[in-house]
């Protein structure tokens, strides 16, 4: 005994002796980089090696250290854990043998004095002592094996008892939420269905049990590793992570309440000027106010507003939202920034031709209108699209990029009053009196209901072709009639053929080569073969004159 502590004593002598000659030395062999290695004895992490000490590297003092302590524990259970100072550096001693030195340089980032740092690694391998101990003993095995037994009986019965009540809980839920939502009502108006309702509850109970299995499971976990000496560290670094979670988890929601609190305070504000700029509007689009502000300009002028005010609100409030300065919300924003600059480039073009059209006022809702090929009646004009409704009942809707980009026909704006015009083309040939062929199209139009007779119908020779003039009949129709241009052109062209027929001129369409032996023509006796005498007959012949 003796003899062992004047080993120990001469050992601390020498160290302090050639301490001050071997700083250099250590210094030196300290600024070579070496990788940090942990020393941990019976899976418990002790101490992080980071320095080079006296020569010796991180590896190989971890080394050292593992090889004096595994020494020391197979030979005794009952051992003290001391620490002694040396210059600037502490000496960690288990039992009577030095385990290895803390130097300050091994606590470089690690925020602790040397001394304190020396009193945690003596804290850990007496942990370690302890739990050498309780490993070679028989029984304590046997107690934890037991513990552990019974945990795993409690958490199998938990499981049981959960997925009982989750069961029952299913059953009951859809009478209970029946007898309740059938009493919510607004006048004979239910307000929930139970359709509805239903799976946001059954997905909510799922969640609550979900969550129990998680959180038992994990405690069941942590409980069953502590109960064992080898298996301890990580029971409670499960148990630790989970504080930790729990922690960063509550500590991030305290941060975010100053900058929600600020970013719910922009949005109010948002939200009043958003308001009073619809109020301000509708104020000035009043007759005489503003020019360009009107009733068709009002909406779209309102919503851009509107817009302009809460992506401003939003840029405000962006640095205020929680995780906004974070590296995974910069990247999801570039994202979709990306996403929305690449597609969205027709999206703008449809919406900047959509604001062309309603601020030049070029279209409006109700004006009969031909854009390429289709031509009816516009029933909403909107911020991408156009639609129109045909003659034959169709609803066409037309990209305003490409109303922006075409000839676009009017045939509402250019009428004397309310209604639109009517127009069609026919070719007759040159024996035939100019003038006679302006009284037979005025007459096949006086003809047509639906026609106004003020203004009057007007004939315009538009080309004088190779083998016959084309004549253009121009009449305004009633906008209160109930007929579609379509049918009402039909029925002109109708009244057209019957008005020409009775004067016996042929109409030279298609194109003329030559003339026939006999004009083509209808007699009138043969108007109304089988089956137009009782179809067509009341339908175009109801204003014949000559009947």
């Amino acid at each position: 005994m003796y003899r062992r502590m004047l080993e120990v004593a001469a050992c601390l002598l020498f160290t302090a002796c050639l301490l001050p000659v071997l700083h250099a030395r250590a210094d030196e062999a300290a600024s070579v980089s070496a990788e940090p290695v942990e020393l941990k004895v019976f899976n418990r992490s002790v101490f992080v090696f980071q320095a080079t000490l006296l020569g010796e590297t991180p590896k190989v003092r971890a080394s050292r250290a593992q090889a004096v302590i595994g020494e020391v524990l197979k030979e005794h259970h009952d051992l003290e854990t001391k620490v002694e100072p040396i210059q600037d550096s502490y000496l960690i001693l288990i039992g009577d043998r030095r385990a290895f030195f803390v130097s300050p340089k091994d606590l470089v980032s690690s925020g602790l004095t040397v001394h304190e740092a020396a009193n945690q690694v003596a804290q850990r391998l007496r942990q370690v002592v302890t739990e050498s101990a309780e490993a070679s003993n028989l029984r304590y095995l046997l107690l934890a094996a037991g513990l552990s037994a019974l945990a795993t009986l409690a958490y199998v019965l938990v499981l049981r008892l959960l997925h009982r009540g989750r069961a029952k809980a299913l059953g009951w839920l859809p009478k209970r939420m029946q007898k309740h939502t059938s009493k919510l009502k607004l006048g004979d108006t239910q307000l929930l269905d139970l359709s509805n309702t239903y799976p946001l509850a059954r997905g909510m109970l799922a969640l609550f049990y979900w969550t129990f299995v998680i959180v038992s499971s994990y405690e069941w976990l942590s409980f069953v590793l502590q109960r064992f000496p080898y298996t301890r560290p990580w029971g409670e670094s499960l148990n630790q992570y989970m504080i930790d979670l729990l922690r960063h988890l509550l500590e991030a929601c305290v941060d975010a309440i100053p900058g929600l609190a600020v970013a719910l305070t922009i949005f109010f504000i948002a939200r009043g000027f958003s308001v009073f700029s619809k109020r301000l509007l509708e104020r000035l689009s009043r007759p005489g106010t503003i020019f360009w502000l009107t009733r068709e300009t009002l909406l779209p002028t309102t919503r851009l507003t509107s817009l302009a005010i809460w992506l401003f609100a939003l840029a405000m409030a962006y640095p205020y939202l929680p995780g906004a300065e974070t590296e995974a919300f910069k990247g999801v924003t570039v994202l979709v920034g990306l996403m929305v600059s690449l597609g969205a480039t027709s999206v703008v073009g449809q919406a900047a031709a959509g604001l062309i059209l309603t601020y030049t006022r070029t279209l409006r809702p109700g004006e009969y209108v031909r854009v390429g090929e289709h031509e009816g009646t516009i029933t909403e004009l909107g911020i991408f699209n156009t639609s129109i409704r045909t003659g034959l009942g169709e609803v066409l809707t037309i990209p305003n990029s490409m109303i922006t980009g075409s000839v676009t026909k009017n045939y509402s704006r250019v009428v004397e009053g309310p209604g639109y015009v009517v127009d069609t083309v026919v070719t007759i040939g040159y024996d035939t009196p100019w003038r006679q062929v302006v009284a037979m199209l005025t007459e096949a139009a006086d003809r047509t209901p639906g026609v106004l007779k003020t203004p009057a119908p007007q004939v315009f020779q538009t080309a004088l072709s190779d083998f016959y003039p084309e004549y253009r009949l121009v009449a305004q129709a009633v906008p209160s009639q109930p007929l579609p241009r379509a049918e009402l052109l039909s029925l002109l062209h109708a009244n057209i053929l019957d008005v020409f027929n009775e004067y016996g001129v042929q109409i030279m369409s298609p194109h003329y080569v030559g003339d026939p032996q006999r004009e083509k023509l209808v007699p009138r006796q043969q108007w109304y073969r089988s089956p137009a005498q009782e179809a067509v007959q009341p339908a175009v012949n109801g204003d014949d004159k000559s009947g």
